[in-house]
């Protein structure tokens, strides 16, 4: 049968303050500081069948599962005036099952009255059973005048001075798990605008994560499309600017070669005179004016 961990349990009770297996009292003080001082980091409570721990996995006296907190409230009705103690569990699917199966249904808490270094209470075990008369009238009336080492039970305590409440009734409902508040696929169709907003409708006909990991690869697939078209324009433009450069260098080199050949024409007409002799050159006269008298 698998052992997994459900969900946390709601509260229920597992101790008020009075009577134990023993003869002693649970002190209404015990109920506070187990309360106040129980951290699973420091210490977990482990959840075993009638109060006995075994040291094999796969045996009946294995772990069903683990308290996870503990709160005091102030009890009505029958117990109006004492303070109860309230655990929250982890159950494992085989205490779920038994519970199911109306069997081991009432639970017995181990406590002890001064835990470590602390001199406070502490609750160092929770025990399922289904005989809470054997763990409350008829034992409690056996061993009122007994030595807590000398109880029926001494031999399955972690301490010989731990004692084991009267049993009490389990009241085991599980807490529903809240659901997210927006799912994985309306976040990541949202952030890609792919949607605007998703419905709870929605969500029930889709796989969260199978819709969202199917909505990134179509946006990446169009992204990919997008990208080659892109890159393909882009060289497209990159031939046209190649050839209009070539066609560019082509006008610069004829123009070049059209002004070569006017510089040349121009320097041909230059030297070309207009057929007659050249005229002599002119040397100028001695300063002297002739008259013909």
């Amino acid at each position: 049968m698998s052992t997994k961990q459900h969900a946390k349990s709601k509260f229920f009770r597992i101790a008020v303050e009075g009577a134990t297996t023993d003869g002693r009292t649970i002190a209404r003080a015990w109920i506070t500081q187990m309360a106040k001082n129980y951290n699973p980091d420091v210490y977990g409570a482990r959840i075993n069948l009638e109060h006995l721990r075994g040291v094999l996995p796969d045996g009946p006296f294995k772990a069903y599962g683990d308290v996870t907190a503990l709160e005091a409230r102030e009890e009505s009705g029958a117990f109006a005036g004492k303070l109860g103690l309230y655990a929250q569990i982890t159950p494992t699917d085989d205490l779920v099952a038994l519970n199911k199966a109306g069997q081991k249904i009432y639970t017995s808490c181990e406590i002890d009255p001064a835990f470590a270094d602390t001199n406070e209470a502490y609750l160092v075990g929770l025990a399922i059973t289904d005989s809470p008369a054997s763990l409350g009238t008829s034992v409690l009336s056996f061993a009122a005048g007994l030595d807590a080492a000398e109880s029926p039970f001494a031999g399955r305590k972690q301490s010989p001075t731990n004692l084991f409440t009267a049993a009490e009734l389990v009241d085991l409902e599980l807490e529903e798990p809240a659901a997210p508040a927006v799912s994985l696929f309306s976040r990541v169709a949202e952030l890609l605008g792919l949607v605007k907003s998703k419905t709870a409708a929605d969500d029930t006909r889709f796989a969260d994560v199978t819709q969202a990991v199917e909505s990134l690869a179509t946006f990446a697939q169009g992204q990919a499309e997008t990208i080659t078209a892109q890159a393909a324009t882009i060289a497209t433009q990159g031939e046209q600017i190649t050839a209009l450069n070539q066609s560019l260098a082509d006008l610069t080199a004829a123009a070049e070669k059209d002004r070569e050949e006017f510089a040349a024409l121009k320097t041909q007409l230059s030297n070309t005179g207009d057929g007659q002799p050249p005229r002599p050159a002119a040397t100028g006269g001695a300063g002297l004016v002739k008259t013909d008298c």
